[in-house]
């Protein structure tokens, strides 16, 4: 769902109002200091992709200064990097809550549909992030040392949550708990990212309460229908 973005030689922006007190050497917190630099990142790199994000706008966003935002993060690529694990975490960390290992099969799919879906819908900047990603094709989640890290461990919970429905004669054998993630994140994020075309070209509009809540409902038909034994 990313907007449009500015080319990466246009103009630093210039918010008026009161300036943002910087953050002293003497004085800055480093826990605070590195989540308000990320913070700031997160903003904006959502709001003009990585080629047109520019570090004096993320120190000005964090009221640091550019040499305190390289002193925590080295350069732009590097906090670049650090956004993307961040939002990674976040979703991997809230989908934990879930306790999928020690849920009813067909229960703990249901909700993990359900918080995807509702994820999505109440952090458009992951997709944004997630689409600028994909447009250079994971160059920069590459050089991730933790990426894989922190995502297994959810593929390993679907995995015990799809043999123990197996085992009870709920789902089908021999599922791949990768290919039925992916497909509970593409119904998700296929429909918000092309939520204005197809809005358009089929009048209807996709993000109206009710069509927001079928098409959560439609996620868990769909996912179940294809898990359940024939």
């Amino acid at each position: 769902m990313q907007m449009p973005k500015p080319p990466a030689s246009g103009p630093k922006i210039h918010r008026p109002g009161k300036k943002k007190k910087q953050r002293s050497a003497t004085t800055r917190d480093p826990e605070s200091t590195s989540a308000a630099i990320l913070a700031a990142a997160v903003k904006e790199f959502t709001e003009r992709g990585y080629e047109g994000a520019r570090v004096d706008n993320i120190a000005d966003r964090a009221g640091v200064n550019k040499r305190m935002l390289y002193h925590y993060f080295g350069n732009k690529q590097a906090l670049y990097v650090a956004v993307l694990e961040g939002s990674y975490t976040s979703i991997r960390s809230a989908e934990h809550g879930l306790h999928l290992s020690d849920r009813d099969p067909v229960d703990g799919i249901t909700d993990l549909v359900l918080f995807t879906w509702r994820y999505y819908l109440a952090h458009p900047e992951f997709l944004s992030l997630l689409n600028t990603e994909n447009l250079h094709r994971a160059k920069f989640l590459k050089r991730s040392a933790r990426i894989f890290e922190l995502n297994s461990p959810l593929i390993e919970r679907i995995s015990v949550l799809l043999r123990r429905g197996a085992e009870q004669g709920v789902f089908r054998d021999g599922l791949d708990a990768v290919k039925v993630y992916v497909s509970i994140a593409a119904l998700g994020f296929f429909y918000l990212s092309n939520r204005w075309t197809l809005s358009t070209v089929f009048r209807r509009d996709l993000l109206a309460k009710e069509q927001v809540e079928n098409w959560g409902r439609h996620m868990v038909d769909v996912t179940l229908s294809y898990l359940r034994r024939v």
